[in-house]
């Protein structure tokens, strides 16, 4: 059948985060860049939406396009993997170094290829710096300020505020990284993903690795916003609150109630296996 059941789908998800853990550090990178790249465009085409006076609920409604591509392509996502690879290290089957090493490289390419297509965006709305963007660089230049001097302002409840808006968007990110092993066929893998990607969108909460896109182009565009701006008040928080629950909410909790169960004996299967130990030892013997 298409369906894959929960218990099926957490011994396909220990197996996948095995195979991750063990791809090369180029592998790691090149994925990560095409990963934050596909989401950079995917968060842009909503940018453009928005731009046109649609309602906000159709650049939710288009905006897992990045994410579908990207889980299909089996590229690398920083913000799925910390769901993954941690049941990999409870049940034995990948390593802390290795799950680090996995996290650290994924992330670092998410960041190269989300500044990459910012830039190009950039260079795309200003004509190579000609002009402001018009609209779209207004809205860039908005949202960049309203995700980090928004925070600022309202100082260590702002940064708890973003934290905790990570740790519901990637609630929702993480249930899509598992739902693409709920289906064996391509339709019901997309649907799967395009339901939790959709709703964490429509919420507005923060993504990391969206913000690696939205931010640099914002400042690009002329947001009044510091390096130090971004990191503090918006990536930091925003990646701690990704990783609790991508780990824990999802992964974790899923690997507690659907872990591959260990296989018993039943007692009558037990029984014969002793009644056929003799009959073994003696033919051991006679061909000795």
């Amino acid at each position: 059948m298409d369906y894959v059941s929960p218990n099926e789908l957490m011994a396909e998800a220990l197996d996948l985060a095995k195979r991750k853990a063990g791809l090369s550090v180029r592998d790691l990178l090149l994925r990560g860049v095409l990963a934050g790249a596909l989401l950079g465009y995917a968060t842009s085409l909503v940018m453009v939406v928005l731009s046109q006076g649609l309602p906000p609920i159709v650049g939710a409604a288009l905006f897992p396009v990045g994410f579908v591509i990207l889980v299909l392509l089996g590229f690398e996502l920083a913000t799925g993997n910390f769901a993954l690879l941690p049941p990999a290290v409870l049940s034995g089957k990948v390593t802390w170094a290795k799950l680090l090493r996995n996290w650290g490289w994924v992330y670092l390419g998410n960041l190269i290829g989300s500044v990459l297509y910012a830039l190009l965006f950039y260079l795309a709305v200003t004509n190579f710096g000609t002009s402001n963007g018009g609209v779209l660089g207004d809205q860039l230049r908005q949202i960049a300020q309203k995700k980090t001097l928004g925070y600022m302002a309202t100082g260590g409840s702002g940064w708890a505020t973003a934290l905790v808006k990570g740790i519901l968007c990637n609630w929702m990110v993480t249930l899509g990284a598992m739902l693409a092993l709920a289906s064996r066929s391509t339709i019901g893998k997309i649907a799967a993903m395009w339901l939790p990607i959709m709703t964490f969108f429509a919420h507005g909460y923060e993504h990391s690795i969206v913000n690696m896109y939205l931010l640099p182009a914002g400042m690009m565009l002329g947001a009044p916003v510091s390096v130090k701006n971004w990191w503090l008040w918006n990536q930091i928080p925003v990646t701690i609150g990704n990783i609790l629950s991508g780990a824990l909410l999802t992964g974790v909790a899923m690997y507690l109630t659907y872990a591959p169960k260990p296989k018993l004996v039943k007692t009558e299967d037990k029984l014969d296996l002793r009644a056929q130990l003799p009959s073994v030892a003696a033919s051991h013997a006679d061909a000795s």
